[in-house]
């Protein structure tokens, strides 16, 4: 079984481009363009550059020795929390940035739940020296006050977003409003493995480099390049995508994907959208979503900023529905208890995103021989507002 896009822009049953005839233009440009850019000579070596001299790549992969001895196996971080922005966003961003130069395009536009993708789109922006617009749900505003400020320091628009629950689905549909209202100068730095086709194989393949990483390394530290389970958190499904691209077809690699049960899978607060979801089409691809028996979006919740998108990378729809990913969902409070954990035995403080990935652990069984890596996507600066309201500090 193939877990790679097809020429129609299909991850199996998933994915392909549903969009509004004004944005056919737009997309068809990034189409026509997007692979002959990213694979030549001249983009790879910017690219590279730019991952190593300003993200600060290759990121570490850290064996947790006191995380290995709870569990009674093997576990290693892989550590984008050490990425320039603080998570993996800036792969995307840096390769968006440059894809977009490229194609000559003068204003960037993006949008932001936990606001880790508007800051590392602010500062590629900032570094390219082009106009940002980020758009962002009031209420994440709110919860992610220390990444807006550090957007508008860089230079960046904030938008709120006061439509729907407020949140990323409704900070993605103005964005894409704003696309089409300005078509020939502006790029579209979509965050996620989401959106119409190329969007997901294009942000797929920027994030790609933590699974390149992750094998070398492996190699280096176990005489073998392939982990026996490999854990990522998903939302829309980035920093996932990128953890699993190069271990897709390597059936001896397990991916463990885990989403959001907000207050619990069945209270009607959640945001497990592969393990509740059905067909349907959300921001341009077709996928697995929260909707109800008319196609109506349920809105998502999830404490996590990041995790409460409706919607699923049609990727990880794919690997969902033919069973290459095993799914799991945490709630909130098993999410917090695992930040805590990994803070007094680690010493590194997890973004709450990334905490949902380290509660799995907890609901896995492990040989004491199994090597498990874990992709810890962002470090926890942004949530210590909601650490301190939650864990009573």
């Amino acid at each position: 079984m193939n877990f790679e896009v097809d020429q129609r822009g299909f991850y199996g049953d998933f994915g392909g481009a549903y969009i509004p005839e004004m944005l056919y233009p737009n997309i068809r440009e990034l189409e026509d363009n997007y692979l002959k850019i990213i694979e030549s000579d001249q983009f790879r070596d910017e690219f590279g550059q730019l991952l190593r001299d300003y993200a600060g790549r290759p990121t570490p992969l850290f064996r947790a020795g006191r995380l290995s001895e709870h569990y009674g196996t093997h576990i290693y971080l892989k550590r984008e929390d050490l990425n320039h922005t603080g998570a993996h966003k800036i792969n995307n961003t840096i390769g968006q940035i440059l894809l977009a130069r490229h194609l000559g395009k003068e204003r960037i536009i993006a949008e932001t739940g936990a606001g880790q993708h508007g800051v590392a789109t602010a500062t590629v922006c900032a570094l390219s020296g082009m106009h940002c617009i980020v758009y962002m749900g009031a209420l994440d505003v709110e919860r992610q006050a220390p990444n807006v400020k550090k957007m508008k320091m860089l230079g960046a628009e904030v938008v709120p977003v006061h439509s729907g629950n407020k949140t990323l689905k409704d900070a993605t549909n103005e964005a894409i409003r704003d696309w089409i209202n300005h078509p020939v100068d502006t790029h579209y730095i979509i965050g996620s493995v989401v959106g119409p086709h190329p969007y997901p194989d294009m942000v797929t393949r920027f994030q790609s480099v933590i699974s390149k990483e992750i094998k070398v390394q492996l190699a280096e530290k176990t005489g073998r390049h392939y982990p026996d389970y490999l854990v990522a958190c998903v939302g829309g499904g980035s920093n996932a995508a990128g953890a699993y691209y190069h271990f897709l077809n390597d059936e001896r690699v397990k991916l463990i994907s885990v989403e959001a049960a907000g207050m619990g899978v069945n209270s009607g607060l959640t945001a497990a959208t592969s393990l509740l979801g059905s067909t349907g089409i959300i921001h341009g691809s077709k996928t697995l979503l929260l909707q109800d028996g008319d196609g109506q979006i349920k809105e998502p919740y999830s404490l996590s900023a990041g995790l409460d998108y409706p919607g699923v990378g049609p990727l990880h729809a794919w690997l969902a529905q033919s069973g290459r990913a095993t799914v799991f969902a945490v709630t909130d409070e098993e999410a917090l208890q695992a930040a805590l954990m990994c803070a007094r035995k680690e010493g590194i403080i997890p973004a709450l995103e990334t905490a949902h990935a380290l509660a799995v652990l907890d609901k896995l069984k492990f040989g004491q021989d199994d090597t498990v890596v874990v992709n810890l996507s962002g470090r926890g600066d942004k949530d210590m507002e909601t650490y301190i309201d939650k864990l009573g500090f």
